[in-house]
């Protein structure tokens, strides 16, 4: 018997990356998994390719605040109940997200109210639906080591993460009583092509000069931390921060210099 059998998912901004390799992951683990997405007809395409699997695309389109309810609505009236919630969606704005002087200010609040006001509203609209199932559920928030780690740009960024960090907790606090638990996956640099598109070659042997584990993280690497945490493995933790980063940051500030260095001999 797989882990998550008879469990029902949604993941959102599922079509590629960290959120495919979750839906992937929990599907093949038993659960049914919606993919909250703006592209119907590709996402069924992908599901289409691992017909094996209980994946179905459902609307949702972060930019679109009615699509969080109707995104809800569906599965619930589909399934009756969701059991796990994986609130994958996030944004950034580098061209914008600068230091606080030279950040554009529409463009930090608008990231605050993507990033923190995503996870509040689509938790806010779960969490009723776990309660009078009365079996308890899952909520995993992806955020960002961003969320963290004081960084010297995208301050926007991290503020928005670093705010997801904190409604993990309260959600955990909150509703722990109904068997409710709330966790958070924190990726460091991890092999997305969005990573591809907005880091160059220098930046990312930069960051990596920082990773103990010296490598990039893996989308799957997220999904594995996610499948625990919506799995009976994690039925005892709630509230928990978990870096998923290589152990970036964990060493001295002159680790990345002895790394240097050791390159070089």
């Amino acid at each position: 018997m797989k882990a998550l059998n008879n469990k029902v998912a949604i993941v959102t901004s599922a079509t590629r990356g960290i959120g495919l390799a979750c839906a992937l992951k929990l599907a093949r683990e038993g659960a049914t998994v919606y993919m909250g997405v703006r592209r119907l007809d590709a996402t069924q395409e992908i599901c289409d390719n691992y017909a094996d699997l209980n994946m179905k695309p459902v609307f949702f389109d972060a930019f679109n605040v009615d699509s969080y309810k109707a995104m809800v609505d569906e599965v619930i009236q589909k399934e009756g109940k969701i059991d796990i919630l994986v609130n994958n969606y996030g944004t950034g704005n580098p061209e914008k997200d600068h230091d606080l002087i030279n950040t554009d200010e529409e463009s930090f609040f608008r990231l605050l109210e993507l990033n923190v006001g995503s996870v509040f509203r689509i938790s806010k609209l779960v969490i009723p639906y776990m309660i009078e199932n009365n079996r308890g559920g899952s909520i995993i928030n992806i955020s960002s080591i961003s969320g963290t780690v004081p960084d010297i740009s995208r301050i926007g960024y991290g503020v928005s993460k670093s705010a997801v960090n904190n409604i993990t907790q309260q959600i955990a606090m909150e509703y722990a009583k109904y068997n409710i638990r709330c966790n958070a996956v924190l990726p460091g640099m991890t092999a997305t092509d969005a990573v591809s598109r907005s880091m160059d070659e220098q930046f990312q042997k930069s960051f990596l000069s920082h990773v103990p584990l010296n490598r990039m993280g893996t989308p799957e690497d997220i999904a594995n931390a996610v499948f625990f945490f919506a799995s009976e493995n994690s039925s005892y933790i709630t509230g928990s921060i978990l870096e998923v980063s290589g152990g970036y940051h964990l060493g001295t500030p002159q680790y990345a210099d002895y790394v240097g260095r050791k390159m070089q001999e």
